[in-house]
């Protein structure tokens, strides 16, 4: 394809940050805040769920979900996760970006509220509604991770694309904050209304009825900004560069960029057909695909793998590495809604200090320092704080050093989230073809989940089997590794995503085009 026909894609790139390049952050975000909500939200609650349907008579502890059943609620949402991020990934590119994206946003309000509506006559009925509904949700957060970053990446222009992927990703470390303030101000409300003792005085009496409805109050508070932002979704135009690059149809692309953005684009020569194929647009079954991509996407994949069964195990359970170490209290010296304050505040005051500083660090300096050079930077440091936790770890344990364990555990998320949790997000939306991008950053982010999957389901019998002690020694070897695969994935800034990709060939030298003189053909690889 000749330059005149890639002026459009040659505009977003040079286009100067505009208005709407803060709307798209907007509107993709608040699917990431809503994704980081739903998550991590559930971890605020499955103490109380455990109070409230677990509850043993006599018992000299409160009640607590089985290993089984916990392991099930904190992790079916990543099942459905790793799932929709594959398919929504792979129908991204087959149908448009555009299409599917309003799609991913429905499914996770409507299962947000019916996850706040389980039933059942027995506890293990309500479990088993509640996972039905939290894999749906966890579908369709899937959809969001793919369909969001590469929306951004296609929108942005070449100098501050990463600052731009890097705040839709951001915006999850909002949603981790609004998770825990939900849960401080429901519980802290219906404490007041609703006095109680704590558990070790009355166990009957230290969880009261209405506690019930707390829990299905956070969980159905997701789909609030997830609703709020559809309308604006569905407004949002087709990326000009699926539509020039993989729908072959370079008018319709400038016609769209044009309602959007301020660039000022020339009448495009069209000499392919919408729609029409190339020979050489290779799949991703390909052996070509395979020499040209293969070990950048065996990067992003076992990065994302990696980081992330560090990253979730941290955040699922903290709360029992902090009830471990004693920065929350016994829970028998609190009641049922005591206990979901005392968890949301600690997991508040660490998102507030670490986790949502080290985001926008990221969307700071990415452009800077360069994803390369800040994804190594953070895997290091996590492999140290680990080791530094978990090798003198009685230390920790003592009163008089528990603070000095909870800034180090803040660091630890600080530099996974100024680090490789917001590169492992940015790269695969730049470095694959365009016909290929949703799907590769869908093959990434779903190797993740299985990262998180592994975090979900195995930090939680590793810490009861071997304790938190050599967990901890575990993910610091898991953050060691990370740095080492760090070098499979290539530097993206400061090029635009068809020089990444390889999608565009430059040839030098004096070419005729259309009857005039060009020194530069662009082509279409």
């Amino acid at each position: 394809m000749p330059k005149d026909n890639l002026q459009v894609l040659n505009a977003l790139d040079g286009a100067k940050t505009q208005w709407y390049h803060f709307t798209a952050i907007i509107i993709a975000g608040m699917g990431f805040f809503t994704d980081a909500y739903d998550l991590f939200c559930i971890s605020l609650v499955t103490k109380l769920l455990g109070r409230i349907y677990y509850h043993k008579a006599g018992s000299s502890t409160p009640g607590s979900l089985p290993s089984n059943v916990a392991a099930a609620v904190n992790g079916v949402a990543f099942c459905g996760t790793l799932t929709g991020q594959l398919f929504f990934g792979w129908l991204g590119d087959k149908l448009g970006r555009k299409r599917v994206y309003g799609i991913t946003l429905l499914l996770m309000v409507i299962s947000s509220l019916a996850s706040g509506l389980s039933f059942g006559r027995h506890p293990n009925d309500v479990m088993a509604t509640l996972c039905f509904f939290r894999f749906w949700l966890g579908f369709g957060i899937g959809g969001d991770y793919p369909l969001s970053a590469t929306i951004m990446s296609e929108y942005a222009n070449k100098k501050t694309r990463g600052a731009f992927i890097a705040a839709v990703f951001a915006m999850q470390g909002f949603g981790i904050l609004a998770g825990g303030m939900v849960a401080i101000i429901v519980s802290g409300a219906f404490k007041a209304q609703y006095p109680s003792p704590p558990y070790f005085k009355n166990p009957n009496g230290s969880t009261v009825p209405e506690a019930d409805y707390v829990w299905r109050i956070i969980l159905m508070f997701g789909a609030v900004p997830a609703l709020l932002t559809y309308y604006w979704r569905m407004k949002m135009p087709e990326t000009a560069r699926y539509t020039a690059l993989v729908a072959k149809d370079v008018k319709q692309a400038a016609a769209d960029m044009s309602k959007v953005l301020q660039v000022d684009l020339e009448e495009e020569r069209q000499l392919e057909k919408p729609g029409e194929k190339r020979g050489n647009d290779f799949g991703l079954f390909t052996t070509k695909f395979l020499s040209k991509h293969g070990l950048h996407l065996l990067g992003t994949a076992s990065t994302w793998f990696l980081l992330d069964i560090a990253f979730y195990s941290q955040n699922l359970f903290q709360k029992d590495i902090f009830s471990a170490i004693g920065w929350i209290p016994k829970a028998k010296t609190m009641n049922a809604l005591e206990e979901v304050y005392s968890i949301a505040r600690a997991q508040t005051l660490i998102a507030l200090f670490s986790t949502v500083p080290g985001y926008w660090f990221t969307v700071a300096l990415i452009d800077k320092m360069g994803r390369f050079r800040i994804q190594l930077m953070g895997f290091f440091f996590m492999t140290l704080f680990m080791f530094a936790l978990a090798i003198p770890y009685h230390h920790w344990t003592l009163p008089n050093n528990r603070i000095g364990f909870v800034i180090m555990y803040s660091l630890t998320f600080f530099f996974s989230n100024f680090g490789p949790n917001a590169t492992t997000f940015v790269v695969p939306a730049e470095i694959f073809p365009a016909r290929l991008r949703s799907t590769c950053h869908g093959i990434s982010a779903a190797s993740g989940k299985a990262g998180a999957m592994v975090g979900a389901f195995g930090f939680l019998y590793a810490a009861d089997a071997i304790g938190v002690q050599k967990s901890l020694i575990i993910l610091g070897v898991i953050s060691f590794l990370g740095m080492l695969f760090t070098f499979l994935v290539p530097e993206s800034k400061g090029k635009s995503l068809e020089e990444m990709s390889g999608e565009v060939e430059q040839e030098n030298g004096n070419q005729t085009q259309g009857g005039r003189q060009s020194n530069t053909e662009i082509r279409i690889a």
